[in-house]
């Protein structure tokens, strides 16, 4: 037998009224209810993700003594994250408003050595040329917070080669 606050109870109604008083306890903790399953972790962004606006400037066949002038257009440059990168692997898309060069273009950009700017930025990709054939380019800078400078080469049709200069803002 014991005695609790002047109550004589035996020791299996005593153990009942213990773990009842605990239960009760317990409930209070908490107020809400659990999660269905973990969260899934939240996704780290990179500076250079998004879309980026500026010019490009195009001379065509550099060295050419023929060659026209150079030519400037506005261009949006989006940059979509490759997963499990590192933050420095990106699908790349181009649309130029370009008097020479009025298409979209596809690529693959990189940032090299680090995915903080400022930083390298590399692009290589295609485009299906306004002339009729399959179009190559690459592009070479440094990539900052909300800036980009880089050269912009390339080679059309009927290997017609241009060198260039692309800027971009965010």
């Amino acid at each position: 037998m014991r005695t609790v606050m002047g109550l004589t109870m035996g020791w299996h109604t005593w153990r009942a009224w213990s773990a009842l008083v605990v239960l009760i306890g317990l409930s209070a903790c908490g107020g809400g209810t659990a999660p269905a399953g973990p969260s899934a972790p939240s996704t780290p962004q990179s500076f250079l993700a998004g879309t980026w606006h500026g010019t490009v400037t195009i001379q065509l066949n550099p060295g050419d003594p023929d060659a026209p002038a150079p030519m400037t257009g506005a261009i949006d440059w989006t940059f979509e994250v490759v997963p499990q990168t590192n933050l420095q692997t990106f699908r790349s898309t181009m649309r130029a408003q370009h008097p020479w060069l009025p298409t979209s273009m596809t690529g693959t950009t990189a940032l090299v050595p680090q995915n903080v700017p400022p930083t390298q930025v590399s692009t290589q990709g295609a485009y299906d040329s306004p002339r009729g054939c399959q179009g190559t380019y690459g592009s070479l800078g440094t990539a900052d917070t909300a800036r980009i400078e880089a050269d912009f080469t390339g080679v059309d049709c009927n290997h017609t080669t241009f060198t260039g200069r692309v800027v971009l803002t965010k």
